[in-house]
């Protein structure tokens, strides 16, 4: 049996994607800043996109801005209220610990720019409070970014408190949304959201596309110049295809919401029910406050490199950690943030389902790991040793 378990890395696109970019691939190919009809037909195929991604966040379309990705998202938004922050002489930025490396690495690079960054403590169950947020607030702060779901773990953060509390104290408030937009109800405004990144890929679009919103009011600095694109805060001619195709999977995700987030509960629940069976397991992150299709947890006495290659040899995609981390050998530091010690936060395995997913796919995984976990703690000197008692369980 194969199954896919892998969709917090990336999703296979959908068919209703797939049937809305084929026209802008084959036949209305223009460059939508031409004046010619073939040209425009490629502008209205984004226009009317930006106008559906903006019904589906609750925001108006001149507020959305088309990226490539996630990480160009979080970039700009990031670097934009930095660089007025910098203007007002306000160089203090909140964020987490176990935010998402696009998000970290340009914090850190920042660092180097004269910012100080604040990362709040993560708790076990990974999560941040408002209160931290609120404690951490300074009169120069000029930034609060956090993320709505954890790529990891998928804990998802109270972002309307945290919203409101950024809002009081004045200070724009970006979340990385990119596992939440397409599986959780996301409103910017309820949200008391200033600025939103997401990418198509992770809800079932095409990879390469991936959207700013930018509260009206609130500064965005170019972070590629060269074109009047995208009202000219992004140069370089737009990706119609993905860009219709980001819209148009978003649009089934949103409208299938209620339907797939019910099936998708129960399947997590069982799997986590299934794989908690094991000895000497946890699960990483709130059991309630997470994701419906996001399961993580840690096996003592494995190495998770070891435990994907031989899932993967029985037919099961999954990984231990970010996809874009993958060929790290550092455990991941969403663990270390939570609390996992490092030869805990080794042995992790993130599966993480959509509503393709079935009932015997799941029961297929809770029978299959168990034998991989077993297999590998056979071959371990370090689970010998557990089992000797010359070393103490961690997890008990």
């Amino acid at each position: 049996m194969k199954v896919y378990a892998d969709n917090a890395a990336t999703t296979k696109m959908s068919k209703t994607a797939v049937s809305a970019m084929l026209p802008y691939m084959e036949n209305i190919f223009g460059n939508p800043s031409s004046l010619y009809s073939i040209g425009q037909e490629a502008a209205e195929g984004v226009y009317n996109a930006r106008l559906s991604i903006a019904d589906d966040l609750g925001c108006s379309p001149k507020e959305i801005y088309f990226t490539s990705g996630g990480s160009e998202a979080d970039n700009q938004a990031i670097r934009s209220a930095a660089e007025i922050g910098a203007k007002r002489n306000k160089r203090h930025i909140v964020s987490t610990a176990f935010e998402h490396h696009a998000v970290l690495h340009t914090l850190k690079k920042l660092e180097k720019e004269g910012f100080e960054v604040t990362l709040l403590d993560v708790h076990e169950n990974g999560l941040v409070t408002p209160e931290q947020v609120e404690q951490a607030i300074r009169p120069d702060t000029c930034l609060v970014t956090i993320m709505y779901a954890n790529n990891e773990i998928g804990t998802v953060q109270p972002i309307k408190e945290i919203g409101a509390v950024c809002r009081e104290k004045k200070v724009t408030f970006h979340t990385d949304a990119v596992q939440a937009v397409g599986h959780l109800p996301v409103n910017v405004v309820d949200d008391n959201i200033d600025m939103l990144s997401l990418s198509a890929h992770k809800f079932h679009g095409p990879k390469g596309v991936g959207v700013l919103y930018v509260r009206k009011g609130v500064y965005l600095s170019n972070l590629i110049e060269g074109g009047a694109q995208e009202r000219g805060k992004r140069a370089g001619t737009e990706n119609v295809p993905g860009i219709v195709g980001a819209a148009a999977a978003l649009k089934e995700s949103v409208n299938n919401l209620s339907e797939s987030t019910a099936k998708l509960v129960k399947l997590r629940d069982r799997l986590i029910d299934g794989l908690l069976e094991i000895p000497h397991s946890v699960l990483n992150g709130d059991r309630e406050s997470r994701l419906p299709g996001n399961v993580n947890i840690c096996f003592e006495g494995i190495e998770g490199e070891s435990l994907l290659l031989l899932l993967d040899a029985k037919g099961i995609s999954a990984s231990s950690g970010s996809a874009c981390t993958s060929g790290s050998l550092d455990p991941s530091h969403v663990l270390l943030a939570i609390g996992r010690p490092h030869e805990i936060a080794h042995g992790s395995l993130r599966l993480s389902i959509c509503s393709e997913n079935t009932e015997e796919e799941i029961e297929y995984i809770i029978s299959e790991v168990p034998k991989v976990v077993s297999y590998l703690r056979n071959m371990s000197p370090v689970w010998r040793d557990l089992q000797e008692g010359k070393k103490s369980y961690v997890i008990q």
